[in-house]
């Protein structure tokens, strides 16, 4: 059976939780709205949860959660928010409360010039992949926790791997598989309604050179939904 689409994840703001979709538009740079928006300080670094010449670990950033609104503006909120406490992206009281949080200014900007992006345009990572990690690395392998774009269900674990050299066609697009995906710390960290840490960069380092989930660029640009299959090419 081929792999279909389980979950489509959205993350407007990089590194803030992010939303499920039933169906989205992928433009040339990845899905449309996604990571549109960083947490951005005064040496130009990006809020995440780890440390690199592009980011800035600010693990308080895990707290807040970004949706898009039906006006097609994006809505921030912090997990503990009561009622109407919210924020709009760009405005000038979200980057208040953030800076008052981080104890450093920042500012939450849309993506000029430099790609809000860790590498590669979309990710995916596949059902089966997700329970092997669990059997048999023994941690919670949340699938928020990797920050995918596409969660499709498979049968086989790191079948989406094979796909690595190939284009994959799901919906109206068209994309190209490029390389696996090398994890960071993040995946360890409670996040987007995942309370709890566990182990599992460690785990991962043993057992799978870090990697979990699969990078791939944007060939044809569409559309695609919840339910459709992935045709590999």
């Amino acid at each position: 059976m081929p792999a279909t689409v389980l979950e489509i994840r959205r993350y407007p703001v990089k590194s803030m939780a992010g939303e499920a979709l039933d169906r989205v538009d992928v433009d040339a740079r990845g899905l449309v709205g996604d990571r549109a928006y960083a947490v951005v300080d005064a040496d130009g670094r990006f809020a995440a949860g780890k440390d690199s010449r592009r980011f800035r670990r600010r693990d308080e950033v895990f707290r807040y959660g970004a949706v898009t609104a039906s006006d097609g503006t994006v809505r921030v909120a912090r997990d503990d928010a009561q009622g109407s406490d919210q924020w709009a992206a760009g405005d000038a009281a979200l980057d208040d409360e953030l800076s008052g949080r981080f104890g450093d200014p920042v500012r939450v900007l849309l993506e000029n010039g430099t790609s809000h992006f860790d590498a590669r345009s979309v990710s995916v990572v596949g059902t089966a992949t997700l329970e092997w990690c669990a059997r048999e690395l023994g941690v919670d392998a949340d699938r928020r926790r990797l920050r995918t774009n596409l969660i499709v269900e498979t049968a086989e674990p790191f079948e989406e791997e094979g796909w690595v050299g190939h284009e994959v066609a799901i919906g109206g697009v068209l994309l190209a598989v490029v390389e696996r995906v090398e994890r960071c710390r993040t995946i360890d960290l409670a996040q987007d309604g995942v309370a709890t840490t566990t182990p599992w960069l460690k785990a991962l380092g043993g057992a799978r050179e870090l990697c979990v989930a699969v990078y791939a660029d944007v060939v044809a640009p569409g559309s695609l939904a919840v339910g459709d299959t992935v045709a590999v090419r």
